[in-house]
């Protein structure tokens, strides 16, 4: 397995992340031993690098992961999140990064993945009302008690990551990049460059969009958040499937899916560059290994260019409410 070095740290990690959040909510129908059978496939292949959250699933991921990991916690990375809250209804209510909600947060998801300390530690949302510094000041304490190894921020804006490593080294910042989301290109990337650290790259198949595999509405079960994201919607669902199929035509070019094509774009972009794929199924897993083997060269990065420049795909990200809680 191709390894990156995560920011600062000298730690080894995969070049490619497992983001475990389909096993448990959000993309259809969850099949436990499914999810199970492909973390084993990830590890025992050396894809060491492990994404959760305790919002995903409501804390269920979490115990998914520690169910997995059970005999192979020195196989895997580990990394989760706090800082989204949901309500018991599992509505999403607010974001919380107060001093003594990031210790309490930490116990949870440490009894939940029956672990004794969290590898890689992120803010899942940064929280307007708490100053940054607060936050990850809290977040570094559980450093010094030995429960978390590395900090890491998501979705923060180039200040906020200034102020954050200034209080703690922060290792990762995990932000969503791919062909049709390039805005990190305009300050992020080199932010994270000049700081080292690592950009961990979360839907880079445009959650699934960019491999092709969906056209319409029907391709999605009818629990599937996708149906609520506005690039999954009306005309901008035709205009991106319109791109999809230009991306198609050159992976089929080269004698790579769309998928892998992806992928191997990213890769090129930096070493600092981890792309966190999320899959529940083993098939596709080693679809997106396999990427690792493929060089894109100037020509076909060119191509990729012109038919994926910045802003390219129709419609947000997310909906209103999603893109409020990003800091922009």
């Amino acid at each position: 397995m191709v390894t990156r070095v995560l920011g600062a740290t000298g730690q080894k990690v995969s070049a490619l992340g497992l983001g475990c959040m389909g096993m448990s909510e959000f993309y259809g129908p969850a099949d436990q031993e499914e999810a199970l059978s492909t973390i084993h496939y990830a590890l025992d292949g050396g894809l060491n690098f492990l994404d959760t959250a305790d919002i995903y699933g409501m804390g269920k991921n979490e115990t998914l992961l520690g169910l997995a990991l059970k005999g192979k916690r020195d196989q895997a990375f580990l990394a989760t999140k706090f800082g989204i809250v949901r309500d018991q209804a599992g509505n999403f209510v607010g974001k919380n990064g107060r001093p003594d909600y990031v210790q309490q947060a930490c116990e949870a998801s440490l009894t939940r993945l029956g672990v004794s300390v969290i590898d890689l530690y992120y803010q899942h949302r940064v929280d307007s009302l708490v100053p940054i510094e607060e936050t990850v000041g809290a977040m570094a304490q559980l450093v010094d008690q030995g429960k978390v190894r590395y900090l890491g921020l998501s979705e923060a804006n180039p200040s906020t990551i200034r102020r954050a490593h200034a209080i703690h080294p922060i290792a990762a910042l995990q932000t969503e990049y791919s062909l049709w989301s390039r805005e990190p290109e305009k300050e992020l990337l080199d932010t994270c460059r000049e700081l080292n650290i690592t950009f961990i790259a979360y839907s880079p198949l445009g959650r699934g969009f960019l491999t092709g595999h969906m056209t319409n509405m029907d391709d999605l079960a009818t629990d599937d958040r996708r149906r609520l994201l506005p690039r999954f919607q009306g005309e901008n669902l035709t205009r991106n499937t319109a791109l999809v199929r230009k991306l198609e035509t050159l992976a089929a070019a080269k004698g790579i899916t769309t998928a892998q094509l992806a992928l191997a774009w990213l890769w090129a972009q930096g070493n600092n560059i981890i792309p966190l794929v999320g899959t529940k199924r083993q098939r596709y897993l080693q679809e997106n290994i396999e990427a690792l083997q493929f060089t894109l060269t100037e020509q076909e990065l060119q191509q990729l260019q012109e038919i994926a420049p910045d802003g390219v795909a129709a419609g947000a990200r997310y909906p209103d409410a999603g893109m409020k809680a990003v800091n922009r």
